[in-house]
Parts: structure tokens; sequence; C-alpha cells
């Protein structure tokens, strides 16, 4: 089959693995110029680490891992209040069996496994149940499958299903995430910090000259352009102008280049596909990252997905969504578990393993 993948994060590359293992010519585009760098640490855990390894990436995964000493939280003065060096909220235990890894070097991982053809710096501006395709750059082709792994905010969602209002559960928080220059000294330590209804994280790994700025605060449903990278500054700038260190970390956000920034939401779907159309990931079935299972339901998805297509293209979608519907449920409902704090370890491993791949 001639096979249209839309986003190159995670679900993306990992479906054209998969695919192109099945024999299939996989096309995977993405808006963004080139592989995105920066990003928060994420998690392998359960049955993506099954996925990982079948893959045969699980290794060199292993080697990228973070390597953290542990975590401590301040006060706005920046006096400790607590501190852990057996685990971290972000990553758990350092003895447990999950894998924590910066977001960039997962992806990096990842495209290299695919063995697709990649065309950046576009994004497809329509589409029909036919398969046919135009791009925002001017080209066309007709696909026999387009998969949107193209997360919270999915085009192919938008254009095969309709407005993602329809879509969106918005969780009460917003979140960012930057680089910055290390002038805390921070050395593979996390520092935490809550100032009201804001807060956020800091963190350096093996680039110690390097920090990653996670700021968030919590706050009813927000109109915002989700494109317009000096609105969400602005946003973080208000709302987080009294958390420790603010005047720094601000000053360090409005130059950064890798600024992200979002909302805290989860995507519930009746289906996941239609007509040729089918969606992965964030874009179908976005967990949040207080599941602490995002990435996890990206790879799974995707094998999936993939397994289905390449077994019986004509039954796939309706697999598809019979095998992976349970597992996410039972991570989506992770996000719930422990509120403000991610859930309770023992609920993310067995939300994690609740599949049989």
């Amino acid at each position: 089959m001639k096979v249209l993948v839309s986003g190159a994060s995670v679900g993306g590359p990992v479906l054209a693995h998969w695919l192109r293992r099945g024999g299939h010519d996989v096309t995977l585009v993405e808006r963004a110029p080139a592989p995105r760098k920066g990003g928060q640490a994420i998690d392998i855990r359960g049955a993506a680490l099954t996925v990982a390894a079948r893959m045969g990436v699980l290794d060199r995964i292993r080697e990228l891992r973070t390597t953290m000493r542990g975590m401590s939280m301040v006060d706005t003065a920046g006096n400790e209040l607590m501190r852990d060096e057996e685990a971290t909220l972000s990553g758990g235990r350092f003895d447990g069996p999950d894998v924590e890894i910066m977001r960039d070097d997962l992806n990096g991982v990842l495209i290299g496994a695919s063995d697709a053809a990649y065309l950046y710096d576009d994004s497809i501006a329509t589409l029909t149940q036919d398969g046919h395709v135009t791009f925002e750059s001017g080209r066309q082709g007709r696909y026999d499958v387009i998969v949107g792994a193209d997360g919270l905010h999915s085009n192919v969602r938008r254009l095969a299903f309709g407005p993602e209002e329809r879509f969106l559960h918005h969780m009460g928080t917003y979140v960012s995430i930057y680089s910055a220059d290390n002038f805390l000294g921070l050395d593979h330590w996390q520092t935490w910090f809550t100032e009201g209804e804001a807060g956020g994280a800091l963190f350096s790994d093996r680039d110690t000259s390097v920090m990653r700025v996670n700021l968030g605060f919590r706050a009813g449903v927000i109109e915002y352009d989700y494109r317009d990278l000096e609105q969400q500054r602005r946003l973080i700038e208000r709302h987080c102008s009294a958390v420790y260190e603010a005047p720094r970390l601000l000053e360090a956000m409005w130059k950064a280049d890798d600024f992200y920034f979002d909302s805290m939401a989860q995507v519930k779907m009746e289906r996941w596909s239609t007509g040729r159309v089918a969606l992965v990931g964030d874009a179908g079935y976005c967990a949040s990252p207080l599941s602490g299972q995002g990435t996890s339901l990206a790879m799974v998805g995707a094998y999936v997905l993939a397994e289905e297509l390449n077994r019986d293209p004509e039954t796939a979608f309706g697999r598809y969504e019979e095998r992976l519907r349970p597992f996410v449920a039972a991570n989506q409902a992770l996000a719930f578990e422990n509120p403000g704090q991610g859930a309770a370890p023992e609920s993310v491993q067995r939300a994690a393993t609740s599949i049989t791949l």
C-alpha cells in the first residue's frame, strides 16, 4: 500500500517502521522544517518497552536514558523543602523497569529506525475519502491509507473528523517547556517548585551546560492561538511571574528557540478512523502528560495499527480499535488517579501492561 503519515514525533516513525517491514510505501509529512529539538523528559513503560525491543532500538534507548541523581523541592526563596536520591517525579524510581529519555533523543532514535521518506516543512491542506491529498506546498498525491500522528491539535483529525472542540477535554492546567543556560549549575538533578496556582521544574542531564525549564499554571479554559508563540509566552509571563527564579527563567524563555506551550487535555473520540483515515497517539486518544503515558500510548498504538494493516487492510481499523481501546481507557484514567502529583506507581505499571502484544 501507499501510506501517508502526518507527524514525525513518536507514533509516526514507529508506525512507519512496522509498515515498511510489511513492504508498504510510507511517506511522513512534518510541518516543522527539521526534527524538533528540545522537549521534556518522557517515559517508556510496559508494553512500549516491548515495542522498542521488537524494533531493535531498546538498547540504544537505554544508552540515551536520563541519568538523574535525584530531585529536590524548593520554596520561592530557594530553600530546600525535601530531596530524594532514589527517584524523581518525572521518571520514578531509578531501580525500576521504566526508561526515562529526553523527547528529542527518542525522536532521533525512532526516525533513524523508520526507513521511510520524510517531507519536512510541509503539511496536508486537503484530503478526500478516496485518498487524494493536496499539500500546503502545492504537491499532490493519492494514498491507500492516511494516518494522523500529528498530536493534540491534529490537522488530520480536523480535516477528517471536524473541529477539535468536539474532542478536546481541557484539564485546567497549562504547561511550557524550553531550554536555557544552566545558570543554577544543576548536575543530573531536578528541582521542583510551586507558588500559588503556578509552578514548574528545572532539570539538567548529560549536557550540564543546558537546563530544561518546565513552567505551568492552573486556570480555566483560555482562548489562545496554539501557533502564536509570543501570545503563549505572555501567558506564561503573566501567570508565572512569582515562581522560584522567575526573572531569570522568564528572560531565558523569551530567548529560547525551542519554546513549547499547550494545555493539559485529553482527546476522546467514538471512532479513530473514517474511510481511509486513522488516528494514532495524541491525535486520537491523548491521555495528557498527567498520565505519564503519552509516549507509551503512541508507540503501542502505532505498533497495533501497523500489525493490523500488515495482516488485513480490510479489517485493520476495526481490529485496531477493538484491541487498543481498553489500553487507552486504562491510561487515560491515570490522569485522575492522583491529581496534581501524577498517578501512583502501581497504577502506572498496571495501565502500562494492560495489553497483550
